[in-house]
């Protein structure tokens, strides 16, 4: 059996977690990183620049950085809260939420095409242990800190 790093390694890049754009919907080449913030301002809409990105786990300086290029590509809109107006809420646009809709039926294409190689019990026990994992990984004290 393989090591645990190696096993991760592996899963990283069979899952695309190192390509630069992850996602081309509707002409929109989009990374990673603006694939995950446009799933959570998607899941969230109207909550504050700083709650996505704490919910990311990503400094404000460079989230900061990608939303205004979402701006940009007129994906998202900031807006100033009504009762502070210091705090900056995120709402998605309409090519915004085609684009992490779009995002998101190639996920679950592809998450369905890869349990279809499985028994439903593989499946379930797959899901079961990668709840268990980000349950662990939640609990350690080195959660999402930077390694040194």
């Amino acid at each position: 059996m393989q090591e645990p790093r190696e096993i991760f390694q592996t899963f990283t890049r069979r899952f695309g977690l190192l390509n630069k754009n992850c996602c081309s919907v509707l002409d929109q080449e989009v990374s990673l990183v603006q694939s995950h913030i446009l799933f959570e301002v998607s899941k969230h809409p109207g909550s504050a620049m700083q709650e996505i990105a704490d919910s990311l786990g990503m400094d404000i300086t460079t989230f900061s950085r990608q939303i205004q290029t979402l701006i940009k590509r007129e994906l998202v809109l900031k807006s100033p809260s009504s009762e502070d107006r210091r705090i900056q809420l995120l709402f998605l646009t309409p090519l915004g939420q085609q684009v992490a809709d779009g995002i998101d039926s190639e996920m679950n294409a592809y998450l369905e095409e890869i349990f279809q190689k499985m028994t439903s019990f593989e499946k379930a026990t797959v899901l079961q242990s990668i709840e268990l994992l980000n349950d662990a990984m939640l609990n350690s004290d080195s959660c999402c800190k930077t390694l040194s």
